[in-house]
């Protein structure tokens, strides 16, 4: 079958695309230390502000999806990026902090419903043995947008080998480019218009009341799953204020910085991509691919973050900004290497992230439930540890409560990871059923109709199959 734009994959890859212009863009400004502002101090309370709304309104996102849809909930996100890009091109001529402020406070509210609305269809659109595969796709094509952002920013400060912020042309650029982001998002289509190529639609729960929209998102704080997931969320964005505004911000040059970031990013697509592939690997059930994920995840991380503690005995918050820069050669290589696999281990750990709670519904509004919760403890931890860095906390502190919160997240994450099924449905309030614990029989092609296996009227698969059944036909009728 040939292109078509109502595909799951296609949606996926368009929404990838959006993240591409939007929050890749806003992701190689801030990777710049403070938005590519040399008083650092403006793009971190910008940074406070901007998670803090994050939290608050990614738990109301859910609801806004499921009313408006995609595309409307995208475009309106989309449009506070490029408000926020836009008031640091003005700090550069006002020196007007609260505006920057103000507008990275809007952003959060923005990022808000542009991720939820993101972590659904991402997870919802495709089917459970390619949820991997389209994480990946969509990984590798918004990672694409810093890499993109942070080369524009190499290339305009090339002869820049102090730091100084960003110049105008820098600004103008991404700006620009966000703002093809967020016309992309009126060409989505609306989840009833999405089909595999069967003809088959995804799962759409109809939206109830905006009290039982409420009531089923507040009602999440009550779900052993989302629970124990908690420490893996509030971890998942922790580390960027350390390696944004302290490794990366402190220790380098500004044009080694965009250096760094191109690097950075870069790991981030071959690390969400090849992470993926484990996830979705044929021959090991679902089960066995969450204990491997989490034990891959698991040893990246801690063998990078020791790294890291050696690195970072080497400078302090009390010394001036060392500003190495790439030409000084060998020196430059540890650092580096250190910085791509910090880069590696974040997609890594986000990618497991969002396979565990696609395996846990294949709903599309549950998912932005799902999601929009996950966005919420994470933006919070965000919000903290960008106010820690703001404060001038010292670097070692701050490297060692990122690396403990990544300590605390395995006991969850292996308590939800022995509990995965191979096939999960839903019941009427949006929880998970588990209906076949056998792949092989899921996969089966000789059942015509993968619709049958998930009706929980039918109570027993064995008896389905029976041919001692006198009248076959009463189960083969259409739901």
């Amino acid at each position: 079958m040939g292109f078509r734009w109502t595909s799951p994959l296609a949606q996926v890859i368009a929404v990838g695309f959006i993240c591409f212009c939007c929050p890749g863009m806003f992701n190689a400004l801030n990777s710049l230390g403070g938005g590519g502002q040399v008083d650092s101090k403006v793009g971190q309370n910008a940074n406070v502000a901007l998670y803090t709304c994050f939290a608050i309104f990614s738990l109301l996102s859910g609801a806004i999806h499921n009313k408006l849809g995609p595309k409307w909930t995208i475009f309106i996100g989309c449009s506070t990026y490029v408000l926020y890009a836009g008031s640091l091109l003005s700090y550069n001529h006002t020196q007007n902090g609260a505006f920057t402020i103000t507008a990275g406070g809007i952003l959060g509210i923005g990022a808000g419903m542009l991720w939820t609305a993101q972590g659904a269809m991402m997870m919802a659109y495709p089917r459970e043995k390619d949820k991997g595969k389209f994480i990946g796709y969509f990984w590798a094509i918004f990672n694409m947008g810093a890499v993109l952002g942070s080369a524009i920013a190499f290339a305009i400060n090339f002869d820049q080998t102090e730091s100084k912020s960003l110049g105008d042309a820098t600004y103008a650029v991404f700006i620009a480019i966000m703002g093809v982001g967020t016309l992309i998002a009126l060409s989505l289509c609306p989840p009833s218009k999405v089909t595999h190529s069967n003809g088959d639609h995804i799962q759409i729960q109809p939206f109830p009341t905006w009290f039982g929209e409420l009531k089923a998102i507040f009602l999440l704080f009550l779900d052993w799953r989302m629970l124990v997931l908690i420490p893996m969320f509030l971890s998942s964005n922790w580390f960027y204020s350390y390696q944004f505004s302290t490794v990366n911000g402190r220790y380098f040059s500004l044009r080694t910085q965009s250096l760094n970031n191109i690097l950075y990013w870069s790991s981030q697509i071959i690390g969400s991509y090849s992470f993926a592939r484990v996830l979705d690997y044929r021959g090991a059930n679902r089960r066995t691919r969450a204990l491997w994920g989490l034990a891959i995840v698991t040893v990246c991380f801690v063998s990078t973050w020791i790294g890291g503690i050696f690195f970072q005995l080497t400078f302090s918050i009390d010394e001036p900004s060392p500003n190495h820069d790439f030409s000084a050669g060998a020196s430059y290589v540890g650092p580096m290497f250190l910085y791509m696999f910090y880069g590696l281990n974040d997609a890594a750990w986000q990618t497991y992230i969002y396979w565990l709670m696609g395996a846990m519904s294949n709903d599309s509004t549950v998912l932005s439930r799902y999601a929009g919760f996950y966005k919420c403890i994470q933006s919070s931890g965000a919000a903290i540890s960008w106010r820690i860095n703001a404060v001038g906390t010292a670097y070692m502190t701050e490297l060692i409560i990122c690396f403990a919160l990544l300590i605390a997240s395995i006991p969850g994450a292996l308590f939800l990871a022995l509990r995965i099924k191979d096939h999960t449905t839903e019941d009427d309030e949006g929880h998970s059923i588990p209906t076949v614990t056998d792949k092989q029989e899921y996969d089966n092609p000789a059942v015509p109709n993968k619709q049958e296996l998930d009706n929980p009227a039918v109570p027993n698969k064995q008896e389905y199959d029976d041919p001692a059944l006198p009248n076959k036909q009463v189960f083969e009728q259409q739901p």
